[in-house]
């Protein structure tokens, strides 16, 4: 242990101070990047949970109108079958 009484003691105690000081500085920050890039990686996961989500519910709506526009195109052909086979049955009556 040095002595603060004399210069160099002094000195050499201000240096160990300071050494003190960076080292809880750099522990400090470096405690600050490992939380920000815990942050960070949480939200780039739940960015990317909710970009997933959106991209789910959009192609359930898209499924939705697919189905009921081939259910309309279904419903269209039958509509013009049963009205072709009904002339085609009332032209039969007269021959």
């Amino acid at each position: 242990m040095t002595s603060i009484h004399t210069n160099a003691g002094a000195i050499s105690a201000l240096q160990t101070l300071r050494s003190i000081s960076s080292a809880s500085l750099i522990g400090s920050l470096q405690s600050r990047i490992e939380m920000q890039t815990e942050f960070t990686a949480r939200l780039m996961a739940s960015v990317d949970k909710g970009i997933g989500r959106l991209v789910d519910a959009d192609m359930n709506e898209q499924t939705t109108r697919l189905k009921a526009l081939q259910t309309q195109e279904q419903l269209a052909i039958q509509s013009l079958q049963i009205a072709n086979s009904s002339s085609e049955s009332i032209l039969s009556l007269f021959r």
